[in-house]
């Protein structure tokens, strides 16, 4: 009843409905992502704007690079002259094609897992699986964008005349375009059909100001640490970097779950207390002896590698 009656209150309801309904928003778009240690790195799942403003970017881009190849083929066919058009243009289609492919592959599967497009509005690729994005998944979600974007648009592209037929074409490309195109809106993880084929989705990756180096940290518990060469070669280089993820986060209970894991790899037997002291000093220790491996030209790149 005071809601009613009253406009100023009705101004604070209308107020605190909109900031519940934004956390809800908020809250709705962050998963949880289980890395093989056991630990939960909470990660926000991008909009389906910020998705889209990343492809246009990367379509521009591919874009330009395809207008590039264009030109140096046009004055391939100058030096060659007509008969040598038709074997020119194929080789024009064959790496246009590798282009739109290539292009979204080999940056997804670099160690950023993200396009320049993805790269410039702060998203990346992420397994579901909270593993490291292999090979096949990126290949796989990024093969389904020739069937879901590139295939219908040349269908369309390909018209060669405006009767019923070639008008058909048009309205089934389209269509086609636009079912593939709104699926992520109607999943409540916002994937694509690659996305969904493949187990990943696309994460955000905000840009972040320089961090601290975590092996200059200073830390006076630390020093009651030492850990044997063997107790060392148990983790890689892409351990280390999850363990880095866990100590910027500098969460307690985060801490305590990874320190407890290491341990009893380790055969250590680290105070929850003393969580964050023993991790900054394992830390410390294992990206040193890493390097120390990586100057003898001996690279582990995780704990299975030998």
């Amino acid at each position: 009843m005071a809601c009613w009656r009253s406009g100023s209150v009705i101004s604070i309801c209308s107020g605190r409905c909109g900031m519940a309904i934004g956390k809800r928003a908020a809250f709705a778009a962050i998963r949880p992502l289980i890395t093989p240690e056991g630990v939960d790195l909470r990660i926000r799942l991008a909009d389906a704007g910020t998705r889209a403003s990343a492809f246009l970017l990367d379509v521009v881009f591919i874009a330009v690079a395809a207008i590039v190849i264009t030109i140096v083929a046009l004055f391939g066919v100058g030096g060659l002259g007509s008969e040598g058009f038709q074997p020119l243009f194929v080789v024009w289609i064959i790496l246009i094609f590798f282009l739109r492919n290539a292009y979204f592959i080999v940056f997804e599967a670099g160690r950023r897992a993200a396009t320049p497009g993805k790269r410039i509005v702060g998203v990346r690729v992420a397994s579901r699986s909270g593993d490291g994005l292999s090979i096949d998944q990126v290949i796989a979600r990024n093969l389904m964008r020739e069937i879901e974007v590139f295939l219908p648009l040349s269908i369309i592209a390909g018209r060669s005349g405006t009767d019923l037929a070639d008008t058909l074409t048009t309205v089934f490309g389209l269509v086609w375009t636009l079912l593939f195109a709104l699926f992520p809106l109607f999943n409540r993880d916002r994937m694509r059909i690659g996305d969904l084929l493949a187990g990943t989705w696309v994460v955000e990756a905000p840009k972040r100001a320089l961090l601290e180096d975590l092996s200059a940290r200073q830390d006076p518990a630390a020093g009651a640490f030492r850990f044997s060469h063997a107790q060392l070669d148990a983790y890689g280089i892409a351990e280390l970097h999850k363990l880095e993820e866990v100590l910027r986060r500098d969460d307690y209970f985060a801490l305590r779950t990874v320190a407890e894991t290491i341990g009893r790899k380790i055969g250590a037997a680290p105070q929850a207390h003393d969580a964050r002291a023993f991790l900054t000093a394992y830390y410390g220790d294992l990206r040193a002896h890493l390097e120390r491996k990586l100057l003898l030209g001996n690279r582990r790149a995780d704990k299975h590698a030998r």
